[in-house]
């Protein structure tokens, strides 16, 4: 195979991310200790946000702002404790992470040398340049948690994206994951086999969508655990149209290709429609040439695989489509098309 041809296999089949600035991570706090420096407003949110964790929390200063003496006595959950004096590099022996408020660069700057020789990653507040780990802005649906970040460069314009994120998800939702996050547990009840366990958790997830008035009951739960994952996946193709921009994607579009085991799509179909898709659903590029092989999309279906067939709206004629839709109807596979 050529340079160029392996290239292009690799960049549709092998790369599933583009380059990130920062890599998002969460950070497991429950009853690990946080060292923070700083007594003014600007830490006492970090110590609230740190403490929301389950972390304890001690923060070194010579003075607090009065607001900290309350937040003491009543934090969100873990614990703060307040050290009335300056901090020293031996306060940094044992702690998960660094946190740092100061006016000085360059005390900022000590700050940061210190916890790195101690092996804590650091934050220092609105000094990006010494800093490890960075605090985006953060909807909090826990344990979903989604946090937003712009590197740095523009956090009103994460807070913006903050509020509009917050608009989509629900209050429900918190229930709902944390009514997961039990039920993992019990995974056992869920089938014997990866894929049967896979189909319970899309018949959750797509039941939890439909009712995003509430949470869970205990007869919802029963009675998702009780069904039987061959009924709830019949064998259906859908079919999604699309235009050149992936932007232009339905919510129903998305969920399918979320939910998808084999996605078929047409082989100049944005690389970006892709990326929504699971790392591991198989993905299967198609030549567009009139009235394609239906065969593999078939075969794929009726071993009860999720299955998305993506298509380009651009001259549906000339791709086929209508011959396509009418071999999969003819083989006995129910079809749902959706377009953006």
């Amino acid at each position: 195979m050529s340079n160029a041809k392996q290239e292009t296999v690799s960049t549709r089949q092998g790369a599933r991310i583009g380059p990130l600035a920062t890599l998002p991570v969460f950070f497991k706090l429950d009853g690990k200790r946080v060292v923070l420096i700083g007594g003014g407003e600007p830490a006492l949110w970090k110590a609230e946000l740190l403490a929301a964790t389950g972390a304890l929390v001690e923060v070194f200063a010579e003075a607090f702002a009065e607001e900290f003496f309350a937040l003491a006595e009543a934090p969100p959950s873990g614990q703060i404790l307040l050290v009335q004096r300056g901090w020293s590099p031996g306060d940094l022996a044992n702690a998960a992470l660094a946190v740092g408020s100061f006016a000085n660069e360059a005390e900022g700057a000590a700050f940061a040398a210190a916890a790195r020789a101690a092996g804590v990653p650091v934050n220092v507040v609105d000094r990006p340049a010494l800093c490890d780990f960075q605090f985006g802005a953060i909807v909090n649906r826990s344990p979903l948690v989604v946090g937003i970040s712009t590197d740095g460069a523009a956090p009103v314009f994460g807070q913006a994206i903050r509020s509009l994120v917050e608009s989509l998800l629900p209050e429900s939702f918190r229930l709902w994951a944390g009514a997961a996050r039990d039920l993992r547990r019990e995974s056992d009840r869920f089938g014997e086999t990866p894929e049967q366990k896979r189909r319970f958790w899309r018949r959750f997830t797509d039941f939890a969508l439909r009712h995003l008035d509430r949470g869970p009951g205990a007869d919802d739960i029963a009675q998702l655990i009780a069904g039987e994952p061959e009924a709830c996946t019949p064998e259906a193709v859908t079919v999604i149209g699309i235009g050149n921009d992936a932007d232009m994607l339905t919510l129903g579009a998305v969920r399918a290709l979320r939910a998808a085991d084999d996605i078929f799509y047409d082989d100049d179909v944005p690389a970006a429609v892709l990326d929504f898709a699971r790392r591991e659903a198989r993905r299967h590029p198609i030549v567009n040439t009139l009235g394609g092989d239906t065969s593999a999309v078939v075969a794929s279906a009726k071993s009860g695989r999720q299955v998305v067939r993506v298509r380009l709206n651009a001259d549906a004629s000339r791709r086929g489509e209508e011959q396509e839709l009418e071999a999969l109807r003819a083989a006995g596979i129910s079809v749902v098309v959706l377009s953006s």
